[in-house]
């Protein structure tokens, strides 16, 4: 049966697609929704708000309703009639959406979080590897819960990596969004553009080596919140650049001795959201298996909408896209009786 009424907490970061990753499977089990997404791109939301309304779901079934997560995320949470709250956004903010939903003893789904491992084995193409995860991790400027953060790569592979990288970085063009050249806009806020610069200082502090970008804006661009595409190497699996969720367009080289090293250091994070392989296909597909991570993409492999969305560990609970994404919304009954 339908679990009921479902309240929605939505970030920034790609605004319309999680939007929709809630609200369409919901309706078709048959849920009322309340929907909240992030006051700092309500825009898209609702839009899709009018387009609802006009395709003629009943009033009362879908409801959204703008505010901030402290003040309306808050109440959503806590409201004791609401059966269901999924949240999407920080790890931090998921702990405080799971404390507000206990008193009520409702469901509660998170998907927060991530510090991806990118696995490039000895047997993969590296040019095509080492170019892809770059450019994979720089993607919506690097404002992605699944960005593949962590480039773990063989020791010896670690000099031919990085010019590798350095090249890859160099075509990461950062600009004016309208223009066709432009690969990377700003990022969402100057709150976002501080805490992403701290963050670069903290890794040069701490000892990695900058081989692209580095702190400050990329020349010309004074005006907004443009951040340089930034890569690091040299740098260790204890630094804070390689734990925690940077969410700006930086990327951490590191190496390994051994593939069981390359497996211990991709698991050894707080999170588990995502983690990407790439080598023979059946050699990458032996190690995914060890990873302690709810999505794994073999050579590049894009996002797909028939499998799960979801991570293990403070990376969240319960899943999104794929059947499994429809299953949250249902509770089930069993009836047990006599034949007359």
């Amino acid at each position: 049966e339908p679990i009921g009424v479902c309240g929605f907490i939505t970030p920034w970061n790609w605004p319309l697609n999680q939007v929709s990753c809630k609200i369409a499977p919901a309706l078709a089990a048959g849920c009322t929704i309340v929907i909240k997404p992030s006051e700092m791109s309500p825009v898209s939301a609702y839009i899709l708000s009018e387009i609802i309304a006009d395709a003629g779901v009943p009033a009362g079934v879908y409801n959204l309703v703008n505010g901030d997560g402290p003040t309306v995320g808050a109440a959503i949470s806590a409201h004791p009639e609401v059966d269901l709250v999924s949240f999407t956004g920080s790890t931090r903010a998921g702990r405080e959406v799971s404390k507000s939903a206990a008193n009520s003893v409702k469901r509660v789904t998170l998907e927060l979080g991530g510090k991806s491992a990118n696995i490039i084995l000895d047997d993969a193409d590296f040019a095509r590897a080492v170019t892809g995860g770059v450019m994979s991790c720089f993607s919506n400027s690097g404002q992605s819960c699944n960005a593949p953060t962590r480039m773990l790569v063989p020791e010896t592979k670690i000099e031919e990596v990085i010019e590798i990288a350095k090249a890859a970085a160099a075509k990461a063009l950062v600009g004016d969004p309208s223009q066709d050249t432009t690969r990377l806009g700003p990022v969402v806020s100057k709150a976002q553009y501080e805490r992403i610069q701290a963050l670069i200082e903290k890794g040069i502090e701490e000892g990695a080596s900058v081989i692209a970008g580095g702190p400050g804006k990329p020349e010309g661009l004074e005006t907004g919140f443009y951040v340089k595409p930034t890569i690091f190497a040299h740098a260790n699996n204890q630094m804070t650049i390689a734990r925690e969720e940077i969410f700006g367009p930086v990327l951490t080289i590191l190496t390994y001795k051994d593939e069981d090293d390359a497996v211990t250091q991709a698991n050894d994070t707080d999170y588990g959201l995502s983690g990407y392989v790439s080598g023979e296909p059946e050699h990458a597909r032996q190690i995914a298996l060890r990873l302690r991570t709810g999505m794994v993409h073999i050579n590049g492999a894009a996002p797909d909408f028939s499998a799960p969305f979801g991570g293990y560990k403070q990376s969240g609970n319960g899943r999104e896209w794929g059947i499994e994404g429809f299953e949250e919304f249902f509770e089930t009954k069993a009836i047990l009786g006599y034949n007359a």
